[in-house]
């Protein structure tokens, strides 16, 4: 079991306001317009580097990760049209033949994606099995 004694005081914040002495609670000084400012401005450059930096690392194993995403959603999408067709007692053959060459591709980089793919490829083979196309 941890055992808490005290409570310590932390450091200031630049523009923030002291609340000792007042009832409860804390506050966050508003600070002047050009602190705020400068306050949100570093925290977008930071984000901006970090997109910068993921960019730079884009390389052939993403770009290949990219493209096997892309193929994973429009299976998916090619798939759910189909079932809504089968619903309505009909399947598209230009459907099928577009769900048949969207299971070949090459295998993505990421193993996590690869696994998730090869759900998705399985199942889209199933259902062409199952109007007796594919191999």
């Amino acid at each position: 079991m941890v055992v808490i004694r005290g409570v310590t005081g932390g450091t200031n914040m630049p523009g923030a306001r002291s609340t000792r002495g007042t009832s409860g609670g804390f506050r966050v000084g508003g600070g002047t317009d050009d602190t705020r400012e400068a306050n949100a401005t570093s925290g977008v450059a930071g984000a901006s580097a970090i997109g910068l930096l993921a960019v730079q690392e884009l390389g052939p194993a993403s770009e290949r990760d990219a493209r096997a995403f892309r193929r994973g959603e429009e299976m998916l999408q090619e798939l759910k049209a189909l079932q809504l067709e089968l619903l309505e007692g009909r399947a598209d053959p230009g459907r099928l033949e577009q769900l048949s060459r969207l299971t070949e591709g090459e295998k993505p980089a990421d193993p996590i994606l690869a696994e998730a793919l090869e759900a998705v490829v399985l199942r889209a083979r199933l259902e062409l099995a199952k109007r007796g196309i594919g191999g």
